[in-house]
């Protein structure tokens, strides 16, 4: 994980969009594991990511705009 203040969007990006099953069988959408939380270095919200799904879904689609409007570094 990169440093406090180094994050690249577009890192981001691909951990909010790529799929989920990547812990589990039953996470087949986008970005609800909350990976892209957690390498933001964003802990309790990637849990919350993690246990509801991504806020329903909702939550990882709001996500993938914001990232998309973030300073390459951030």
């Amino acid at each position: 994980m990169p440093a406090k203040g180094e994050h690249n969007k577009w890192i981001a990006l691909i951990l909010c969009l790529i799929p989920g099953f990547c812990l589990a069988p039953i996470f087949i959408f986008p970005g609800i594991c909350g990976l892209h939380r957690f390498y933001e270095g964003k802990i309790w919200t990637g849990l919350l990511w993690l246990f509801t799904g991504g806020l329903f879904g909702i939550g990882t689609i709001v996500d993938a705009i914001l990232i998309v409007m973030k300073p390459e570094k951030y």
